[in-house]
């Protein structure tokens, strides 16, 4: 029982800890698909909970039992053969823009709250990654369970420390003018839909090699529940700080800088390891794909994907989150639209 219960634990965190990412943890992409709206984001943060809940927890069950290696068996069971191909084309490009994105965040962590050099935080990033992933799956679940606590001990910190619930549905004047078009009401499910697209890169390979089905069912519930629950803290402390907040790259920092010097640099240390774990499971899953096409060596493999992205980055954190991630999302919405209505095959 007690070994039930850890991998539940460790499922729920990876689960977490893959979508807490650079736009997750820094509270970057949480205000731009949910806090500019006010008091209609809590209802988008209500409606990506119930789907991270419902479709996460179908998407590792799927895998697990058409035993897929990678996202791209998959997506070839998912949408069929022809249609299969392009799914995994898009795939690819979406974890190849957000691993981007992750290794812009850590740059900008360094550069923006550490006053230290954007080039540093990303080599850095670089040769921890590659550390990493010489564990392979093990590795990754292993940094998602040491950092996904520390995250939730902060919320809980947000929640005490700043949330006051006589205000949490007021809307200022700025956010009163997002709403006159729909975007409020179609954000949660690109939103979803944009984590859905490239957590498949770990989800996937993780509900394979449970062997347990109802630890992933209660993996994913206790993870889509923790997800929602993050979510809604850091609504609301942003919500708070509107609109002046929005002139920040990683604004949670900002609140979290009135706590003092000490939590500050721990949540940063937080905040880059939420980033991280989003990278490596990012590079995991592409060269898991690219793995079951070609023979070749990891090492080199991983080393020639984080090069790549360090390329890509260079466009910095903020651009790379404001164009690609609502372009990614939507992309997204196609993979929620086919989980949903895709039936478990019959044991």
């Amino acid at each position: 029982m007690k070994k039930k219960t850890n991998m539940i634990i460790q499922i729920a965190a990876t689960y977490t800890g893959t979508v807490v990412g650079a736009g997750f943890a820094s509270g970057q992409s949480i205000m731009q698909f949910f806090t500019v709206y006010g008091a209609y984001g809590v209802l988008g943060i209500l409606c990506s909970t119930f789907l991270f809940v419902w479709i996460g927890t179908k998407m590792m069950i799927l895998a697990h039992q058409i035993k897929a290696f990678s996202y791209q068996e998959f997506n070839v069971y998912l949408f069929g053969k022809s249609f299969g191909k392009v799914a995994n084309a898009l795939t690819f490009i979406i974890l190849f823009g957000v691993t981007a994105v992750m290794l812009s965040g850590t740059g900008t962590i360094f550069e923006e709250q550490l006053r230290l050099p954007y080039q540093l935080g990303i080599i850095i990033s670089i040769i921890l990654c590659y550390l990493v992933m010489t564990k392979e799956i093990s590795g990754i679940m292993f940094v998602n369970s040491l950092v996904v606590p520390m995250m939730l001990f902060f919320t809980i910190l947000l929640v005490v420390k700043v949330v006051r619930i006589d205000n949490i549905f007021d809307i200022v004047g700025w956010q009163n003018q997002q709403l006159y078009n729909l975007k409020w009401f179609v954000s949660p499910f690109v939103y979803a839909g944009l984590n859905f697209a490239f957590i498949l890169a770990v989800m996937v390979p993780l509900g394979s090699e449970v062997d347990d089905e109802s630890a992933l069912k209660w993996g994913g519930f206790w993870g889509g529940i923790g997800l929602g629950f993050m979510l809604l803290v850091s609504h609301f402390a942003m919500s708070s700080k509107m609109p002046e907040i929005l002139q920040y790259d990683i604004p949670m920092a900002e609140i979290i800088r009135d706590f003092g010097q000490f939590f500050h640099v721990l949540f940063l240390l937080v905040i880059y390891g939420e980033i991280f774990t989003t990278l490596i499971g990012n590079v995991f899953g592409i060269s898991r794909q690219i793995q079951s096409l070609y023979h070749l060596p990891k090492s080199w493999l991983v080393l020639g994907i984080l090069l790549a992205s360090f390329l890509i980055s260079q466009a910095g954190f903020t651009s790379l989150l404001t164009y690609l991630y609502p372009l990614f999302g939507y992309m997204g919405v196609i993979l929620l639209v086919f989980l949903a209505v895709q039936r478990l095959p019959r044991d």
